[in-house]
Formats: C-alpha cells, structure tokens, sequence
C-alpha cells in the first residue's frame, strides 16, 4: 500500500488535520472504518462511484466518486473492489464547517460532494484526475479548499474549548458546562451542530479511539491495563464500548488488523 500524508499551511490548518492520498489493490474485498469523531472528505480517483455497506440495513449503497463521510457513531463497511486510488481530507473535529454546513446535518451518513458543492465537486474531481503528480493532486485539493473558506460556517467559540478538554483531559461534561458558563442543553446543540455528534458521544469515541491506537501499536496488547490506562472503569467496560463502535470486541478486532490498511480502517474480508 501506498500512503502519503500533507499538512496544509495556515489559514486551512484550523479546519483541516491533513489531506491524504492512498494506492493499493487489496486482496480483501472489505473494509471496517472506525468511528474517530470526524468527517471526512473522499474521492475516489480510479472509478466514479464509491461503495458503502449501510451499518444499519446492510445495503450497498453506490454513490459518486466524490463525497462527504459525516461523523459516524459506529463502524460502517466499504467495499474496496473500485477503491484503488484515493484522496481526501481528514477534517479536525469541528473542522467540517469549512465544507458550509452544520456537521449535525452530515451526521450518520455519506452525502455526495455536488449536493454541498454542486458543480465544483465534478470539477475538482476531473481535475484531481487529470494531475500528473501527487503534490500536484494535494495542491489542486488545498485550493479548492481555501476557494472555501468564504462559504464556511462559522465555529461557535465554546465548540473548540470543549473539543480540547474532552479530547485531552478527558474533563466531565458538567466541568465544562461550568467552566463555559453555559447551559448543558446549550452546549449540546452548538457540538453537535459543529462536530457531528453531542459532547459525551464525542468524548467516549476519542477514548476509543485513543485505546484503539495503543492496542493496535502493540505485539501483545493488554487489554486491561489500556483499559485503566485510557480511563475506563475496567476492561468489561472497554470490551462493551469497542461492541457499541467498531461492532466487534478488541480481541477480534486486533486479530483482524495485521493487514497494512489506512488510519482508522480494518480488512474485514
């Protein structure tokens, strides 16, 4: 597998943690993506069309090779049988109002990129297509997103302080609600129209994600200790929070992961 990672400069780094590129032709059909607290942007290079499992009915869904991946609550499937040259945009939390809508209303759901976008989204992707070099695809990507920085929703300022306190501290909700001087029911409404998801969804998936990474970067991942070290109560409670997200407990899902695969991505099949 191919896979290159690009920092966007200022005033793009607010919104945008990096664009990414990745090429392979798996011999796994499909693909388990992990709820990280975040939207992605994609764009499938080789075929117009991407293919996604719905976690919820289990149907294919075939959309354009231009689309926006909401802020998902638990693990979702794509097949990867057309997925051999990609690129995209990995938002930071808060981040996907450079894309000029509420990431509430992105929620739980693939929406392809013409319905924000309209045209522009075909254009980007014929010229994304048409580049001769990679660093020529991220700076067409990086232009693109800048030419969106007018039309992009402003971030209610209590969104970012609340994002870096549940993301690093792992602070309770009513710490925050206190420290911001603002309603619970507040709060909630402004999260989540600015993340995706409400704060304590968001908190619990960053704790995920964060034993997720340390399970995974070992050879022989202890599960308990992670689970005391990542903040949960024990390794039960850990083992029922990788059920609820990744629909599978760490065990399984470890064994799963010895394929090379992209962050937050795991060959399922």
């Amino acid at each position: 597998m191919l896979y290159r990672a690009h920092q966007p400069a200022p005033p793009l780094d607010a919104f945008v943690d990096y664009l990414w590129y990745v090429s392979d032709a798996p011999r796994h059909s499909r693909e388990r993506i992990l709820p990280s607290g975040t939207v992605e942007l994609v764009v499938n290079l080789a075929r117009d069309e991407i293919r996604v499992i719905d976690p919820r009915t289990r149907r294919l869904r075939r959309l354009s090779g231009a689309l926006v991946s909401g802020t998902y609550r638990e693990a979702f499937i794509i097949d990867t049988e057309a997925h051999a040259s990609m690129i995209g945009v990995h938002f930071k939390p808060g981040g996907a109002g450079l894309l000029g809508v509420p990431a509430g209303s992105l929620a739980d759901d693939h929406v392809e990129l013409a319905a924000l976008w309209g045209a522009d989204a075909a254009w980007l992707r014929e010229r994304l297509c048409g580049a001769t070099s990679l660093d020529a695809r991220f700076d067409i990507l990086e232009h693109a997103l800048l030419a969106r920085l007018r039309h992009a929703r402003p971030r209610h300022p209590a969104t970012q302080f609340a994002i870096a306190e549940l993301d690093g501290t792992g602070r309770s909700i009513a710490s925050v609600v206190e420290e911001l001087g603002l309603s619970h029911r507040r709060l909630i409404e402004v999260f989540t129209a600015d993340v995706g998801v409400a704060p304590k969804l968001f908190g619990r998936l960053r704790r995920f994600q964060r034993a997720w990474a340390l399970g995974s970067a070992s050879a022989t991942p202890a599960w308990s200790r992670l689970a005391v070290q990542t903040g949960y109560s024990d390794q039960s409670h850990l083992i029922r929070e990788f059920v609820a997200f990744a629909g599978a407990p760490p065990g399984e899902l470890y064994r799963q992961s010895d394929v090379d695969v992209k962050e937050h991505h795991v060959a399922v099949a």
